[in-house]
């Protein structure tokens, strides 16, 4: 009995661990994905403002 007690604390403590890691993890995304966007949206504007047309994500120009 007391061999399972001390696996399930040891497997409850990596449980623990591993979601700290995941809400970390999320944070970093949720932030890298906001800069994403910012840079997007700046890049945008750059092209709007140097009179090209401004290209999103995938999208190919006219002339391929």
């Amino acid at each position: 009995m007391k061999e399972i007690e001390e696996r399930l604390a040891h497997l409850e403590r990596t449980v623990d661990d591993l979601s700290d890691i995941i809400a970390r993890q999320e944070n970093e995304i949720a932030r890298l994905t906001h800069r994403v966007a910012m840079l997007l949206e700046r890049e945008a504007e750059r092209e709007t403002s140097s009179g090209g047309a401004a290209v999103f994500g995938d999208e190919r120009p006219p002339h391929h």
